[in-house]
C-alpha cells in the first residue's frame, strides 16, 4: 500500500507527516504479522529489523516511504504487550459467528493495532483511526474483510471514545 499522493480523512492531499505515519502503520501490521510467524522473536528484535532493513528502503523493487518511527515502535510494541487486553476489547465486538479465532491473522492484527489505537493514543482522533485501519484492510482484501474491519472498528470507537465522534 503506497501511500504517496493520498489524502486525509477530509479528502484534502495529506502532509508528509501524515504519510509517515500511514507507512508507520502498514508497516507495523507488517510487523506484527512478522511477530505472528515467528513469536519467539519479541517484539524488540522485529523492531530492530526494519527499522535498519525495511522501513525508508528499498526492498525487491518495492521502496518502503519514511515512516514515523516512533508510532511504528509503539504500535507494534503495543500490541505486542497489550495482546490478551486488545483481544477481549476485539472479541465483545464481534458477533458469534464470527469469533477472533476465526479471523484471518492479518485482519485481526488490524483490528488490534486499531483497538491499541483507539485505547491508548488519544491524541490520534478516532475517525482517523479508522480511516487509515480500514485503508490497510482494503491493500490487503478484496473481500468483505474491509467491511468487518469498518464495522468492527467502529463498535470500538463508539464504546472506547463515543465523545470525540
Amino acid at each position: 500500500m503506497s501511500a504517496e499522493g493520498a489524502t486525509d480523512h477530509d479528502g484534502e492531499p495529506r502532509s508528509a507527516g501524515g504519510r509517515r505515519r500511514s507507512v508507520a502503520r502498514l508497516g507495523a501490521i507488517q510487523a506484527l504479522y512478522q511477530l505472528a510467524l515467528n513469536p519467539g522473536l519479541g517484539a524488540d528484535v522485529v523492531v530492530g529489523e526494519f527499522r535498519l532493513h525495511r522501513l525508508g528502503r528499498e526492498i525487491d523493487g518495492e521502496t518502503y516511504g519514511e515512516a514515523d518511527e516512533e508510532l511504528f515502535v509503539d504500535i507494534v510494541r503495543g500490541v505486542a504487550r497489550n495482546r490478551e487486553q486488545l483481544d477481549q476489547t476485539i472479541a465483545a465486538s464481534l458477533s458469534e459467528e464470527w469469533p477472533l479465532r476465526r479471523l484471518e491473522t492479518i485482519l485481526r492484527l488490524i483490528l488490534e493495532a486499531g483497538a491499541y489505537e483507539l485505547t491508548y493514543r488519544p491524541d490520534v482522533p478516532p475517525r482517523v483511526t479508522l480511516s487509515e485501519y480500514v485503508g490497510i484492510a482494503h491493500a490487503f482484501f478484496d473481500g468483505g474483510e474491509p467491511g468487518m474491519a469498518n464495522g468492527v472498528l467502529n463498535r470500538l470507537a463508539r464504546a472506547l471514545r463515543a465523545d470525540e465522534l
